[in-house]
């Protein structure tokens, strides 16, 4: 455990992920801004956090407006990101493998949802059309749709791209730029009335801020209720499987997302499967238990169902990660608390946290150095919703 440089700090961000990372590059990045910035990370070698878990994918198919225009600025991010970060030659360029997301459905209900969620998706300029059962057979004729009435896809700035390169160079560059990391648990967070003073870490020490930042992923809820704050947010498994078939495909595979909930896409030279659970309880932030029947009985027989090819493949690695999930929308959870409004919230994103990173980092710091948002309003993100009981509308949610 380290020890901070300073007695106080004007922002002290709790947790050193992608968003902590983020907040803290970007503010950086803030014009007139030079508060000192203190990230507590209790693992610095991030093995367990969501970040190291991620699919690395980002879509613009969303049916929000919000959604959208969000993922926009991360694909815009993403592949300008050596000049996002300076133009150093020394910062690597991202390429954004636009494979697209190919959504399948299987009923007229979801059908007309997804053509209702493509004409907002077009409206703000994304390229997804909605394709018929003939249309994704011309175009991709390995897949079995005798079920199938219908699909959205994207083939441009959607698909994969490197997310722990992204991550390194946020937290890299932070601390170029004067962030201080330290590896520390906060394990009390100080308030007197409706603000908070200062967070106390594990070895005692007691440091002061201006503003904290929960950055905690799935353990938002935990921290949150150190400063006695609630958030609907806790951890929820997620099984990624990455298998190498006999009978390769001809073209690359779309992000396909199957009517089961599971989902496959290309991999490199491999392929990539991964799916919830059938049941979804929340789980403690340190299970990491592997449930291996879920290939056997959900995820094989669903690829081998939907792409025949795929009949004989063979798993070659797969994990578990969690998603900070957001049980009350299942969309990102962003702003001033009301009742500690320098205490805020970057949390609950359920699983579209890493696509979203650049444009909600880049959010919270113009929040936390201006008092507003400036480049993209998120304020329909605004952490009070879930007390308010006043929900974010989103159909598309994996």
């Amino acid at each position: 455990m380290q020890t901070p440089a300073h007695p106080s700090y004007d922002v002290v961000i709790i947790g050193g992920a992608i968003y902590g990372s983020s907040v803290a590059w970007w503010l950086t990045q803030m014009k007139g801004f030079d508060g000192k910035v203190l990230v507590v990370e209790r693992d610095p070698t991030y093995s367990f956090a969501s970040t190291s878990h991620t699919n690395s994918c980002i879509r613009q198919q969303f049916s929000n407006a919000t959604n959208i225009q969000v993922s926009q600025f991360g694909a815009e991010f993403i592949k300008n990101f050596r000049d996002f970060m300076g133009g150093s030659e020394e910062v690597p360029h991202l390429t954004l493998q636009s494979y697209g997301y190919m959504y399948l459905a299987d009923t007229p209900e979801f059908a007309a949802t997804l053509k209702e969620a493509q004409t907002i998706q077009e409206s703000l300029g994304a390229a997804t059309k909605h394709l018929s059962r003939d249309e994704i057979a011309e175009a991709y004729p390995f897949y079995q749709l005798d079920d199938v009435l219908g699909a959205n896809h994207n083939l441009v700035d959607e698909g994969y791209f490197d997310g722990g390169t992204m991550f390194d160079w946020f937290k890299r560059s932070a601390r170029a730029n004067g962030v201080e990391y330290i590896h520390a648990e906060v394990t009390a967070i100080n308030r007197t009335g409706n603000n908070v003073d200062s967070v106390t870490l594990s070895d005692g020490t007691v440091v002061a801020c201006g503003t904290v930042v929960n950055a905690s992923g799935p353990r938002a809820a935990a921290t949150a209720k150190m400063a006695g704050l609630d958030i609907p947010v806790a951890p929820r498994k997620r099984y990624t499987f990455i298998f190498d078939a006999a009978q390769p495909l001809d073209r690359d595979l779309p992000l396909t997302i199957d009517p089961s909930g599971v989902h496959m896409r290309s991999e490199g030279k491999y392929y990539l499967a991964g799916c919830p659970p059938d049941e979804d309880p929340d789980v403690a932030f340190d299970d990491f238990a592997f449930d291996h029947s879920i290939w056997e009985n959900k995820v094989w027989p669903t690829v081998a169902s939907r792409i025949p090819q795929f009949e004989a493949i063979k798993v070659i690695n797969e994990w578990v990660g969690h998603y900070a999930f957001n049980s009350f929308d299942q969309n990102a959870l962003v702003g001033r608390a009301e009742e500690c409004p320098n205490f805020v919230f970057v949390n609950g994103f359920s699983g579209h946290g890493l696509q979203q990173s650049p444009a909600m980092g880049r959010g919270v710091a113009e929040l936390i150095a201006y008092g507003e948002y400036r480049s993209l309003d998120l304020s329909a993100f605004d952490v009070n919703r879930a007390a308010h009981k006043k929900h974010f509308l989103e159909t598309a949610v994996i």
